[in-house]
């Protein structure tokens, strides 16, 4: 399936170079708009808490024959009729890896879109390094920091991020282990086997990872018609087509049918996929994520508008 964007020419170091910097410039401001989406969202976002060892109440819950005495709450129990127990809440930080997509298909851009796709993935990844930040999360992005724990996450991120130069268009994912996260922000129109054989690692180390396809309207849409010319902005390659229109049924079904492949394989793996249209609000898929990672299953939304 052609990617569909600007003339360009394949991406050399000089151009590599040249979009980090555009990106270090771009970061401050992505920086704001996330912190601004996550103030819209932040009262529906309780973090990931649940029982177990830590200093914290958790809550009330009905005493269960067997358990210690010393772990009964007397006072909540002379109440009424039923002994309770006062349960803590677990406090062991947990490690979620962010990333999103540096490629040059990122910066696609249609006339019906509000930003590119570059910048909402950014503003997501950083919009979700504020909300896990503030939940005392560790949080990371492959190959360019090792976990960490701050209440100013996404002020770290963003530096990191002002600073890489140049940043591998697939980071290595191996050393992610067991029991992680990793969100993913990606408009993934490689082949659905590629996305597969390149996110297979962390299905056999037992990461859990959630997928946000970020998709510009007309990716989708397809509103050509006549001559018109289509290039792929990573290898230069250009296709010109006569009468654009008469692709566009089997163009819109390949892209479906991609789009379907990957959403019933992460159903397999126990994982989330939500699409995030450019044209759309943020905040839409930061809801969506914090579900799917919130779940039991870690599969909140296949399908997601």
């Amino acid at each position: 399936m052609a990617r569909i964007g600007e003339a360009s020419a394949p991406v050399s170091t000089r151009d590599a170079l040249a979009r980090g910097r555009v990106r270090a410039s771009l970061v401050p401001d992505l920086l704001v708009e996330a912190r601004r989406i996550v103030n819209t969202v932040i009262g529906g976002w309780h973090g990931r808490r649940k029982r177990g060892i830590g200093e914290n109440f958790w809550q009330f819950r009905p005493y269960v024959e067997g358990e210690a005495m010393s772990r009964i709450d007397w006072r909540r129990s002379a109440r009424d009729d039923h002994t309770y127990v006062r349960d803590r809440e677990w406090e062991a930080a947990h490690t979620v890896w962010l990333w999103a997509d540096p490629s040059p298909s990122m910066l696609y851009k249609s006339s019906s879109a509000t930003v590119s796709k570059e910048s909402r993935a950014l503003v997501l990844i950083l919009a979700l390094a504020e909300l896990l930040s503030r939940s005392g999360e560790r949080i990371a992005w492959p190959g360019l920091t090792d976990p960490f724990t701050a209440r100013n996450g996404a002020e770290r991120l963003a530096s990191h991020l002002s600073h890489a130069i140049e940043l591998p268009a697939k980071p290595e994912l191996s050393g992610i282990r067991r029991f992680s996260d990793i969100i993913i922000a990606c408009d993934f129109i490689d082949p659905p086997e590629e996305t597969m054989a390149w996110l297979d690692v962390l299905a056999r180390h037992g990461v859990r990872a959630h997928l946000i396809e970020v998709a510009d309207p007309a990716e989708e849409a397809f509103p050509y018609a006549g001559r018109t010319e289509f290039s792929d902005p990573e290898t230069g390659q250009k296709l010109t087509a006569g009468r654009a229109e008469t692709v566009r049924e089997d163009y819109r079904l390949a892209y479906a049918a991609r789009r379907q492949e990957l959403v019933r394989w992460c159903k397999r793996l126990g994982w989330s996929y939500t699409v995030n249209h450019t044209d759309r609000l943020a905040s839409d898929a930061l809801v969506r994520v914090h579900m799917a990672m919130s779940a039991e299953s870690g599969f909140a939304s296949g399908n997601a508008a």
